[in-house]
């Protein structure tokens, strides 16, 4: 399976709730703090290929997320598939 990686910041509640539910599903994933890796708003536009207001934003591999609220959505409808 791809690995999950998640780009957030510090005292984001959505992004510790992002980790918190890949490590409850035990998927693997990294984990980005844009301000320690020194990631602007405008470098993280890039790598997601549109604006950015909020993190996280979450990929899938090479696929994108989202935010929190679609990886939720995500991961159920992938545990559907199943």
């Amino acid at each position: 399976m791809a690995r999950f990686t998640v780009f957030g910041r510090e005292g984001c509640g959505f992004c510790v709730q992002a980790k918190r539910v890949l490590e409850a599903k035990e998927l693997p994933f990294r984990y980005i703090d844009i301000h320690k890796e020194g990631i602007s708003k405008e470098d993280l536009e890039k790598t997601v290929g549109r604006p950015v207001k909020t993190v996280p934003q979450i990929f899938h591999g090479q696929e994108y997320i989202g935010g929190y609220t679609e990886l939720e959505a995500y991961l159920e409808k992938k545990a559907a598939e199943v």
